[in-house]
């Protein structure tokens, strides 16, 4: 286990200290994070390992302001994004975040191009505008002739590339995404792979990927194992 080095610190886009996150069980606590310090610096790819219900999606929801910690600090370019109000913190997220899961999540009674477009109305871009938006990012993502096309007549590996094209509509500083390749086939994983990869390096992303995929973590910058409710920064997986 060798610490990776870690670039210089004014590069650091999102820094956590003493992170906390204790859920409740029939009146007893759970801890699932007790203490993460982590810096994630300005466009870097990272990786985050771990043994199931070690928390890696906790953290991920952490991160992504979808879930408040119990205790400790995150911090976005030296701000504390918890002290905003739910209004503000969502508006935020909006703005800032790009989300990638394992299921879609998309909206199957929708064409792509809607599917991609919510974002941009719910940020309040004008209807042809978030249209505009919409369809180049599908485009990038190779999905020119499916534009049109609802959803659920797409394959795995076509609505894993909606569901990017959706988290990145908006142009996000942060994509996280939470094991992106694990409900696909090979080779639509190895696709999905390649294009988020690509996407990070074009647009200037910091990426931040749950994955137990070890061929996904080994082409990333970095890679954290969280083990005992800790981030531990490891260079081999």
């Amino acid at each position: 286990m060798v610490a990776v080095a870690s670039p210089p610190p004014d590069q650091v886009k999102i820094q956590i200290r003493r992170l906390i996150k204790t859920f409740w069980s029939n009146g007893n606590p759970v801890e699932v994070l007790t203490g993460v310090d982590l810096d994630i610096y300005a466009g870097e790819t990272l990786a985050v390992l771990g043994a199931s219900g070690v928390g890696k999606s906790t953290l991920l929801h952490i991160l992504g302001t979808l879930e408040r910690p119990t205790g400790g600090e995150l911090r976005w370019e030296g701000h504390d994004v918890f002290t905003l109000d739910d209004k503000d913190l969502a508006a935020f997220r909006n703005r800032k975040i790009g989300f990638v899961f394992q299921f879609h999540h998309l909206l199957p009674e929708f064409n792509a191009l809607e599917n991609v477009t919510m974002p941009a109305l719910i940020a309040r871009l004008p209807q042809i505008r978030a249209q505009e938006l919409a369809e180049a990012i599908l485009v990038r993502v190779g999905l020119k002739e499916r534009l049109r096309h609802r959803v659920s007549t797409l394959s795995g590996g076509e609505q894993q590339r909606v569901a990017v094209a959706r988290a990145l509509v908006l142009e996000p500083e942060v994509l996280l995404a939470d094991e992106p390749t694990g409900n696909l086939d090979p080779r639509s994983g190895a696709r999905v792979q390649e294009l988020i990869l690509e996407l990070n390096r074009e647009r200037g992303l910091t990426s931040v990927i749950v994955t137990h995929n070890r061929d996904l973590a080994q082409v990333l910058d970095r890679r954290i194992t969280l083990i005992d409710g800790k981030a531990v920064i490891m260079q081999g997986v």
